[in-house]
């Protein structure tokens, strides 16, 4: 039962990540070509998820979609990466004094504001775009990635192995660099396959009121939108870029549900 969970969130990953990575080299169909007549059409041999309002292929439109929502979540999420687990490691290494006090105040305001409404500040000084919804993601998770590392980092700066470094006279940059991140990479990976769950998540919000990834370039969170007023006529038209996101979401969760299992030893005799 431990493994059930990367059993099941591994091929539905791999499933997004390779139809994002095989619309670089191919699709079924041009999603930039209008076919009017061709209009709303069910699911057939010829279009095997159907057509939109514009008769573009839906399996070409999801296939460039997963790609856009990659792109944006795995940028995002790097940047919070990049960014986030230096200023938590710092504070941790100063906790108590006014770097600590500055980085989580910091973060709790960032946190008042949601990606969503960072997204509208930036887009109303740069306008919309694939690049502001990386910024507003991103921005959004440096605080998250910067309270997890400090979490996990402080009781690490007690153990035994941690005093003998500092009376090898090591500096604490050091020492959170050599010792305290490398026992924070199971949990990092863990943490930030759950946050590519929740950026694409964010990215389809995004693009759902018009601050995502911009026309021709299609979007999860767009098709979904501009599907809502012919649910009834076409439902297929909703429920492919639905789904898409759906089985995205959940194999990203039950993934890094399963990763966390198997990676945290604390987790395995519990659920033996």
């Amino acid at each position: 039962m431990r493994r059930a969970a990367i059993l099941l969130g591994l091929p539905l990953s791999a499933l997004v990540l390779g139809a994002a990575l095989l619309s670089l080299v191919w699709t079924p169909g041009d999603v930039t070509a209008l076919d009017i007549p061709a209009r709303l059409q069910p699911p057939s041999s010829a279009h095997w998820l159907g057509t939109d309002h514009f008769g573009r292929d839906l399996l070409s439109m999801v296939m460039v979609g997963a790609r856009a929502s990659l792109m944006v979540a795995l940028v995002a999420v790097g940047l919070g990466l990049l960014l986030g687990v230096p200023l938590g490691l710092a504070a941790a290494s100063r906790a108590g004094g006014p770097l600590d006090e500055l980085v989580m105040r910091t973060n709790d305001l960032i946190f008042a504001f949601p990606s969503l409404v960072i997204a509208i500040l930036i887009t109303a000084l740069a306008g919309p775009g694939a690049l502001n919804a990386i910024l507003a993601i991103g921005i959004f998770n440096i605080p998250v990635f910067a309270r997890v590392t400090r979490g996990a980092a402080l009781p690490l700066w007690r153990r035994d192995f941690i005093l003998a470094a500092r009376l090898a006279g090591k500096h604490r940059s050091r020492i959170s660099a050599e010792h305290i991140l490398p026992n924070l990479i199971p949990l990092l990976i863990v943490q930030g396959t759950i946050q590519i769950s929740l950026g694409i998540l964010a990215e389809a919000g995004l693009s759902y009121v018009g601050l995502g990834a911009q026309p021709p370039l299609p979007s999860w969170g767009r098709m979904l939108a501009e599907a809502q007023t012919m649910v009834a006529l076409a439902p297929h038209v909703a429920l492919v870029p639905g789904a898409a996101i759906l089985l995205s979401v959940l194999g990203l969760n039950l993934l890094g549900d399963g990763l966390r299992d198997h990676l945290d030893p604390r987790l395995r005799p519990a659920r033996a």
